[in-house]
């Protein structure tokens, strides 16, 4: 027994063949994360990869059985994919891993379409907690649907592959740029800003029309999606960065991309599922959205989905939906901030996590005195450190950030709302919520040891 605590570096424990487990998992991830720009990437990525391990359409209506493997896309954005094990339900309960697969990024506005001194911009609104700094002079691609009249759906990605055009916020040059550098950097981009470039070529056919370009761009987005400027009304269009995930490092121990935060969870507790065919236990693992806003509405974490979900199977085998949540219990997969050496007065060393260290646990988050966080209890706490330990994981447990340097939360509370056991368990990022965010390929594929554990 060893009576001191010592947090391990996972690559300084890892043998050769552990080494190219964790590699090999991260291409599969850096895979994953490609398609996985947007909640409607992550859904159709996580459809797929579901019919390929067998996985069928789940239905409310369907008494469901042991063995049973089903899918639920909710509108296009929010994912259950659904193990039936063959334990007693009321007895055990189910185990449930939850990710969010929505990240910051800039909206597009209802009325979008606008030209200025020769040139054609779309209107953004910034979705979650951004520095908006950040978002200029950056290479950006379109996402999302247009919803034509008569139902017909459009799907946009432009700016991902090599031969397309990207999109582009303007920032002022240093040399005219005194009066913004003396603003604190909250205010030195207003949200108002940050509006995209999108065309500059002059429509010169008609004479008349005072707004040449954006006529010009009007009519490419017709010929080509068939839409017209009031269609953006009906419209779910975002501007992400553009470009795939890429190793960083001479050794490529580290991953920069767009939305780690929360696809590095989500990634693990999917494919942990997978490979968890031969568990006793039934198991749900979810695909939230709208947690960087609060996660309400239908697709977010406070629906009432998930009880619906849970209720079918308590149904399907005549149990109390009551009992089986009080006996359930869940993951919160989701990351935390890593510690930094460049910005370390916002941590506290004793109590953060590190890169490379192992999946990350945190016991609550909120904000000062703890607000707006789910506490886990100790009993909890114990019998996951148990199951880890058991299996190898290499975990660490750590909070966010120092304790009045600011704050955050995650989907915890909503889950522990329902009477579940609940706690998180994620991996540690530096630069959260940047354009491209840093994260360790031990710590991502520690996470995916920590669910399959937590599955099996």
């Amino acid at each position: 027994m060893e009576l001191k605590y010592t947090r391990k570096n996972v690559y300084k424990e890892a043998d050769g063949k552990q080494l190219k487990a964790i590699y090999k998992y991260a291409e599969g991830y850096k895979k994953f994360l490609d398609e996985s720009k947007t909640e409607r990437g992550a859904a159709h990525a996580a459809e797929r990869l579901a019919i390929e391990h067998g996985y069928k359409p789940f239905s409310f209506a369907e008494k469901l059985k042991a063995g049973d493997k089903r899918y639920f896309i909710n509108r296009q954005k929010n994912v259950f994919l659904i193990k039936v094990g063959s334990e007693n339900v009321e007895e055990h309960g189910v185990r449930i891993m939850v990710a969010h697969v929505d990240s910051p990024r800039l909206d597009i506005k209802p009325n979008p379409v606008y030209e200025e001194s020769g040139l054609c911009y779309l209107k953004t609104h910034y979705y979650g907690g951004v520095k908006k700094y950040q978002w200029t002079a950056l290479p950006l691609a379109l996402h999302g649907v247009v919803m034509l009249p008569d139902g017909k759906s459009v799907e946009v990605c432009v700016g991902e592959d090599d031969n397309d055009p990207i999109f582009y916020i303007t920032d002022i040059l240093p040399h005219l740029g005194r009066e913004q550098a003396a603003k604190p950097l909250g205010t030195a981009i207003p949200g108002e800003s940050l509006n995209a470039v999108i065309g500059a070529l002059p429509a010169v056919d008609d004479e008349e029309e005072k707004e040449t370009v954006k006529a010009a761009i009007l009519k490419l987005l017709n010929k080509k999606y068939g839409l017209t400027e009031i269609d953006f009304q009906c419209s779910e269009l975002c501007l992400v960065p553009a470009g795939k995930a890429r190793d960083v490092g001479f050794d490529g121990a580290l991953i920069a991309s767009y939305g780690h935060d929360d696809k590095v969870c989500a990634y693990p507790e999917m494919t942990a599922l997978f490979e968890s065919e031969n568990s006793p236990h039934t198991i749900i693992s979810v695909f939230s959205d709208k947690e960087e806003v609060g996660s309400d509405g239908t697709t977010g974490a406070q629906s009432r989905i998930i009880c619906d979900v849970i209720d079918t199977i308590a149904n399907s085998f005549g149990a109390n939906p009551i009992i089986v949540r009080y006996n359930s219990k869940c993951i919160s997969a989701d990351v935390t901030a890593g510690f930094d050496p460049e910005f370390a007065s916002v941590f506290e060393k004793r109590n953060t996590t590190y890169i490379n260290c192992g999946a990350a646990i945190s016991k609550y988050t909120g904000s000062g005195g703890k607000g707006g966080s789910n506490d886990a209890n100790a009993e909890y706490v114990g019998w996951l450190r148990d199951i880890f330990d058991k299996n190898g994981v290499y975990w660490q447990m750590g909070e966010l950030g120092a304790i009045d340097a600011g704050g955050g939360g995650t989907v915890a509370k909503f889950i522990a709302n329902l009477g579940i056991d609940t706690i998180d368990v994620g991996v540690p990022v530096l630069s959260m919520h940047a354009p491209y965010e840093l994260i360790s390929k031990a710590d991502v594929y520690s996470l995916y040891q920590a669910c399959l554990a937590f599955c099996k």
